[in-house]
């Protein structure tokens, strides 16, 4: 027998999904909560499948058996009905792919991100998801689907990016479900899926008598005299080496003996203050004379190539592997664990030297009053930090 639309409006529901079969496959599935699906069970390459046509009475009977006859159509060509079912959804997914939501989310939040930082959010989506994820309707990625692409690079040693790579991911979902492309985050899932990546430390220096030989080693540096400048402003001020290159006279108040640094160039997007002390003020004095001046001086250490533009990222880099110091011994981000190091032992505050190297504070009810707190305090410790720079630079120490 073959179902009718009286069978179909009386049908009650019970403590389990009732099945009513009409013919060739197709059945009316009633759950116990009263919702009405349609079905199509179908053998293909030796297996039973089935398919889902809609719900009742949105698609009528007359609907489900034409979907039905469509569907045995395609299986005796020898197609599967459930691969194209997906095959279609993905060819009209259109602005729902995995890369197309990726890429508005992307927008929609540059502006919160460190140019730098938003450029390698991208990269790292196009060069590790979106080749194998990107045309992917984002409602059908599932957490498996994620993790096999996040384990290439696990078995390629990337950890630390499969990481990161996760986190953003999640944040693309979420945004896919706040725009109603998916209704949930795979990511969330694959938490503890992959290996923890291994903690490493910038390189750096720690032992008052080598930073005093490092600090008269700049001193007598042969190389420009802006990179010079550049180098004795780093431990002083221990700032991100970005954050240094990028520096701009516009930025300086001699007269506030501060550094304001926009909030678009700082890694947690908040404007950060950098007190100045009185040796970094004399630098900046013997810096603007090589750099301060004219109509297109715009950076403290400008590229050699343009004013255009700010030094290289490898300048720095390259100046201290010229002064002997390997890179196993000290990078230019060293210089900030070099001064909260030494800042913690002699007793200062941990919370004005973390706002100092402009760390995000993780309880946002501290983050909220940390904002501008502490100044005072940050502008005597970067001056007695300067005063203790140059006793160690001035002062030969006996060899243990």
């Amino acid at each position: 027998m073959v179902l009718t639309v009286t069978e179909i409006k009386n049908v009650k529901p019970s403590t389990k999904p009732k099945k009513l079969y009409d013919a060739n496959g197709l059945y009316l599935e009633v759950a116990p909560s009263g919702g009405k699906w349609w079905r199509f069970k179908y053998m293909y390459v030796g297996k039973e499948r089935r398919i889902s046509l809609g719900t009742y009475p949105d698609i009528s009977l007359a609907d489900a058996r034409e979907r039905r006859n469509a569907a045995r159509k395609l299986v005796a060509n020898g197609i599967d009905p459930s691969e194209a079912k997906k095959a279609e959804k993905v060819a009209q997914a259109g602005t729902d792919s995995f890369e197309a939501v990726a890429r508005e989310w992307h927008a929609k939040n540059l502006h919160t991100w460190a140019d730098k930082h938003g450029v390698a959010i991208l990269a790292r989506l196009q060069q590790n998801i979106f080749p194998w994820l990107g045309k992917k309707p984002i409602n059908q990625i599932s957490a498996p689907n994620l993790l096999t692409v996040l384990r290439r690079m696990e078995d390629r040693g990337a950890l630390e990016t499969a990481h990161r790579i996760r986190a953003t991911c999640g944040q693309i979902f979420r945004y896919g479900i706040a725009t109603g492309r998916c209704e949930r985050d795979p990511a969330q899932d694959l938490r503890g899926a992959i290996a923890p990546p291994e903690k490493t430390h910038f390189a750096t220096i720690t032992d008052p008598q080598k930073i005093g030989g490092l600090l008269r080693a700049i001193e007598v540096y042969e190389g420009s005299h802006i990179v010079r400048c550049a180098l004795k402003l780093a431990p002083m001020l221990f700032v991100r080496p970005g954050e240094l290159r990028h520096a701009e006279w516009s930025e300086i108040d001699v007269e506030k003996a501060e550094w304001r640094i926009p909030a678009q160039k700082m890694k947690m997007r908040v404007q950060h203050i950098v007190p100045l002390c009185t040796q970094a003020l004399a630098v900046l004095e013997e810096l603007r004379g090589l750099t301060g001046h004219g109509a297109a001086a715009k950076y403290l250490f400008p590229s050699i190539r343009t004013l255009s533009r700010p030094m290289s990222d490898n300048t720095l880099l390259a100046a201290l592997r010229r002064m002997n110091y390997p890179k196993d011994m000290l990078v230019t981000h060293g210089f900030r664990a070099m001064a909260s190091t030494l800042l913690n032992e002699q007793g200062w505050n941990r919370d004005a030297i973390e706002r100092q190297l402009a760390h995000g504070e993780k309880n946002k009810i501290r983050a909220a009053y940390n904002h501008a707190e502490y100044l005072p305090e940050r502008r005597r410790m970067m001056q007695a930090w300067g005063d203790y720079l140059d006793e160690l630079k001035s002062k030969e120490m006996l060899q243990k």
